[in-house]
């Protein structure tokens, strides 16, 4: 079982590993569809999205909680 602290700690580098791959990519693969980007707009676009990861993410862990799929 993993303790709260370890929890947070793998959440907090998933996170940061997640946001750091995204403002990337948005930075790299956008353009070579047209979309002429920042790094602001990549960096606010990746705040987007791993706000929206991180709320799906919560969600399925409340529910497959709930269901008690892995207990």
């Amino acid at each position: 079982m993993q303790s709260k602290l370890d929890s947070l700690l793998e959440s907090l580098t998933n996170i940061t590993i997640g946001f750091t791959v995204a403002t990337i990519s948005n930075f790299i693969v956008l353009p070579m569809f047209g979309y002429d980007v920042t790094a602001g707009d990549s960096i606010l676009i990746a705040i987007v999205f791993t706000i929206i990861s991180l709320v799906r993410s919560y969600i399925i862990r409340r529910v497959f909680n709930k269901l008690k799929v892995f207990k």
